[in-house]
């Protein structure tokens, strides 16, 4: 039998090219703000918004065996610049969606159930204009250590911090071959990533290949968090 997994954002960018990868071997319940959006056939789409005061999950089956929250933002400003509205509206979208969210469907998950949750690589090295972002991601990270730490060994619950990605929510940030090259230039890897790279990350923490990883934050970032190259 087929394996449930639950993906909150999986209409576009990251959460799309894992609905891709995933949708052969996996069933698969997606939600978002546009579920006609990126549709795939025998791929269940329903609308959903985090943000919002009340959350209709009657379509998600009662057993679940993984779970991926996608949704985030990219708001790059100096810290003069930014309001503690943005910062607030940061933090409602990455992190108290999530937590709604899994208020409402922790007790749907399987005995061995992964949950997958993304932060950034600007939490753990300090970038200029991202301090609403990082704010926001950082508290995903402790938030998915704890609860890896409460759950275990019946949830495995792990983190993925990319750098810049090719998405429509990086579009602002990539719009020119110029802008493209630049940012490729600041990854020892000499490129920016792509939804796959960071799909396939996800796709091995919601496999069994994975079962002895909980609590991780893990880096795919084009060697930027941890490699000094000049």
């Amino acid at each position: 039998m087929k394996k449930t997994i639950f993906i909150v954002g999986g209409s576009s960018g990251i959460g799309q090219e894992l609905v891709n990868l995933l949708k052969q071997d996996f069933n698969i319940i997606t939600a978002s703000r546009n579920p006609g959006q990126g549709a795939n056939e025998g791929v269940t789409s329903f609308y959903l918004d985090v943000t919002g005061e009340s959350m209709d999950f009657s379509k998600l089956p009662e057993s679940l065996d993984g779970f991926v929250y996608c949704p985030g933002s990219i708001n790059l400003k100096p810290f003069k610049m930014l309001s503690p509205e943005t910062f607030e509206k940061d933090m409602e979208l990455n992190f108290m969606g999530l937590v709604r969210v899994l208020k409402e469907i922790m007790p749907r998950f399987n005995p061995g159930a992964s949950l997958v949750f993304f932060s950034t690589v600007a939490v753990g090295s300090g970038m200029p204009f991202h301090t609403s972002v990082a704010a926001a991601k950082g508290a995903i990270e402790g938030f998915a250590r704890a609860l890896a730490a409460e759950y275990a060994p019946q949830l495995r619950v792990n983190v993925i911090a990319p750098s810049l990605v090719d998405t429509p929510l990086a579009k602002r940030l990539l719009n020119n071959e110029k802008k493209q090259q630049m940012m490729a230039d600041r990854h020892p890897l000499k490129r920016v990533g792509t939804p796959g790279d960071i799909a396939q990350m996800a796709a091995f923490l919601l496999s069994g290949d994975s079962s002895w990883m909980t609590g991780q934050v893990l880096g795919v970032d084009g060697g930027i968090s941890t490699l000094n190259i000049g």
